[in-house]
């Protein structure tokens, strides 16, 4: 693999921030409805975009540009972490005492 250990760290504390950060993605995620079919799938985007800009940021602050090879172990990183993000954003949506308006974003 070719991301450094300093790059896969980084990496690993964007991604664990925006977990710790979760609920205010859904709130951003909200202002979209109806535009949206899912609160849920909107803020994981929008949590994937955001690690994905730190990842490339994290490059050209050194002057560098990932390879094919660092992006694809970079997709596999957040793929490996989707659940964990997923879990995150559903879990507060769950303990809505109105619950969700949208019934999708609810686990089954």
């Amino acid at each position: 693999m070719a991301i450094s250990k300093e790059n896969k760290e980084f990496i690993d504390s964007l991604i664990d921030y925006y977990i710790s950060e979760s609920q205010s993605y859904l709130q951003i995620a909200e202002n979209y409805v109806p535009e949206i079919e899912s609160i849920t799938d909107t803020a994981f985007g929008i949590i994937a975009g955001c690690v994905y800009s730190g990842f490339l940021q994290a490059y050209q602050n050194q002057q560098q540009s990932p390879s094919l090879e660092d992006m694809n172990e970079f997709h596999q990183i957040l793929k490996e972490r989707a659940p964990i993000i997923k879990k995150s954003l559903v879990a507060p949506t769950n303990e809505s005492s109105e619950g969700p308006e949208n019934p999708e974003s609810v686990p089954e």
